[in-house]
């Protein structure tokens, strides 16, 4: 399974980026799609969280209300809408899948695959 994230960039407070992860390889029917980050100096956190089985989603307080994951079966394509960034939206942003699950996964250990990554900078 391969991950390629895309969509990534320098931004102002206040703008929006929309992130991609194309998904290939045997993904399984159903597959979970999450979206972390890793600011400098910090752990990596998730971000958002979608199941392809049924579409639930699952976001992190931080970014409830700003941010927006869907996901586009048909082309294995999940993207993560990124509205209102602020300063300290700015990192690393990864996405990873665990195949062959129909469920919502919110636990980094959970996901057998990740992508190399994409820069989000956001301007004050």
């Amino acid at each position: 399974v391969q991950l390629v994230e895309s969509g990534g960039g320098l931004v102002q407070a206040g703008g929006s980026l929309r992130l991609s992860c194309a998904a290939s390889g045997s993904t399984g029917d159903d597959y979970a799609i999450g979206w972390f980050r890793q600011a400098p100096g910090a752990e990596r956190e998730g971000v958002s969280f979608i199941s392809s089985s049924d579409g639930s989603t699952f976001y992190a307080d931080s970014v409830k209300g700003r941010f927006t994951i869907s996901s586009d079966n048909a082309k294995n394509t999940v993207y993560l809408q990124m509205n209102s960034l602020k300063p300290e939206d700015t990192a690393v942003y990864y996405c990873a899948i665990a195949p062959w699950t129909m469920a919502v996964v919110t636990r980094q250990w959970e996901y057998d695959y990740w992508g190399q990554g994409t820069q989000v900078t956001v301007s004050s």
